[in-house]
């Protein structure tokens, strides 16, 4: 496979996950977070850190795949979903729940290597810009 196909693949998979979580939580924002607020409720964290990151997340979600289906500012797209998923590891490690952990580390190690190979976005609306 061309390495510019096997990228824009890569990058709209790891950019569909991202804006489809988004996507689904942003018209239940009050019950995704009242769901959030209640599986941290016995770990450290308190809810002064948890309700305004449960409202963020979302939004960030979404806009970061955004950013990545269209290849539009690719980098900070990708570094953005890179710092959701390590808070979303930070917090899952704090609440215990290692079912969840594979999945997260899935997408990091996606991120990464599209970091990684980003001379191959070819297929991308940064493109349009460089020119």
């Amino acid at each position: 496979m061309d390495p510019k196909w096997a990228y824009l693949l890569s990058r709209l998979a790891i950019g569909l996950s991202f804006f489809g979580h988004g996507l689904v939580r942003l018209p239940k924002l009050a019950g995704f977070s009242g769901w959030m607020v209640g599986q941290f409720s016995k770990s450290y964290l308190p809810d002064t850190l948890i309700i305004p990151f449960s409202y963020i997340l979302p939004f960030a979600e979404f806009i970061a795949g955004f950013m990545i289906i269209l290849g539009l500012f690719t980098r900070q797209g990708l570094l953005l979903a890179g710092v959701i998923s390590l808070a979303l590891i930070f917090g899952t490690t704090m609440i215990e729940n290692w079912d969840a952990l594979p999945s997260q580390l899935i997408h990091v190690a996606f991120l990464s290597v599209l970091l990684a190979y980003i001379p191959h976005n070819s297929y991308a609306v940064d493109n349009i810009f460089k020119k």
